[in-house]
């Protein structure tokens, strides 16, 4: 009697686990977008705002982390395949509690390839790992930092072509 093939790909129909195989796949272009967000006390977001935390340019810091984490996400990921990646993009938009509610930092990554396979993961480590870069260099100001909210929000490209997630 042989196991139905499970529904999650990472799994063979004996239920181990396993890589993907992408070999037969066409490649295309790739597009992933992840958002979330970290959020703060006020006065946090003012000293990343004016560039006077301890630790330096927080935003610039964590742009740079995200981007490595992008280029990173194989070795932390078991399962994901290693992707040369052409284009790895953040964006912050900070809010005020005055403002937009909640006070605290959106950051956004749009990460390309042209390839087998998808870059979703690759996106989400780099807002992952964006915001918790913010975390470890503001920890000594506001230890109730929440990150929050990571998702993705749109994917483009292979065989099931365009994804948007709810607005």
């Amino acid at each position: 009697m042989s196991t139905p093939a499970s529904p999650l790909t990472h799994f063979d129909a004996q239920g181990q686990a396993h890589m993907v195989d992408v070999g037969a796949k066409a490649a295309t272009h790739r597009v992933a977008v992840a958002t979330g967000r970290i959020e703060m006390q006020p006065e946090t977001l003012a000293l990343i705002e004016s560039g006077t935390a301890k630790k330096g340019d927080v935003l610039g810091i964590a742009r740079i982390a995200g981007i490595m984490a992008a280029k990173r996400t194989s070795d932390l990921i078991p399962l994901c395949h290693p992707l040369a990646l052409t284009r790895v993009a953040l964006e912050f938009e900070t809010a005020s509690a005055r403002n937009q509610g909640a006070c605290g930092i959106f950051c956004s990554a749009t990460v390309e390839t042209f390839g087998q396979t998808g870059v979703e993961m690759e996106a989400l480590t780099a807002v992952q790992i964006a915001l918790l870069t913010i975390y470890d260099m503001c920890k000594a100001v506001d230890r109730q930092m929440v990150v929050t909210s990571v998702r993705v929000e749109e994917k483009h490209g292979g065989k099931s072509g365009t994804w948007r997630g709810p607005l």
